[in-house]
């Protein structure tokens, strides 16, 4: 078999196998984070009856929440997903408007997973050989991105929801696949 991984992909799996024993979930207040509610748009999802599970609800952004992400933050497709069996959780998003999503790699703004429901905040963490597990290059129109949080303890699964918040950007009620 041939080496068909990219230099970038290499860093990544390398960084996933680093991270894999890093324990970074913060609790939170039982009533979970604040968050603004200055004209963040929630994915309007039928909320599930009383103990029915998240897991059966659709993977898909109401038409107002995708026009909302492209319009206000040039991105499309925000989603996320767990890898390596769960003990990373990757946010990946699309740019298409490069000014209006350079927030998501402002690296100065400390990107947290947050399960409101659960009352967990997850982080990126830190390598000491690898850096940071996010990419904060200047962003390009046409190119996708990731960030990836630690979920050592696997608290957060597929089929649970979570925000995505970084600085002024919030991405609300995410299904994790």
């Amino acid at each position: 078999m041939g080496n068909h991984l990219s230099f970038g992909h290499k860093h990544f799996l390398l960084a996933i196998l680093l991270v894999s024993g890093i324990v970074l979930p913060l609790a939170m207040a039982q009533n979970g984070p604040e968050m603004p509610k200055n004209g963040t748009i929630v994915p309007a999802s039928s909320t599930p009856a009383a103990g029915a599970p998240y897991r059966n609800q659709p993977d898909r952004l109401a038409k107002r929440a995708v026009a909302y992400y492209e319009s206000i933050w040039g991105i499309e497709s925000p989603s996320i997903k767990a890898v390596e069996s769960g003990v990373i959780l990757r946010f990946s998003y699309h740019v298409l408007d490069p000014g209006k999503a350079k927030i998501l790699n402002d690296k100065k703004l400390s990107p947290e997973l947050i399960s409101p429901e659960k009352g967990i905040k997850l982080v990126i963490p830190e390598m000491d050989n690898v850096g940071i597990l996010r990419q904060t290059s200047t962003p390009e129109a046409g190119k996708s991105y990731w960030m990836a949080f630690s979920n050592s303890g696997r608290l957060l699964k597929p089929g649970d929801r979570v925000d995505i918040v970084i600085g002024d950007f919030h991405a609300r009620d995410l299904l994790i696949q």
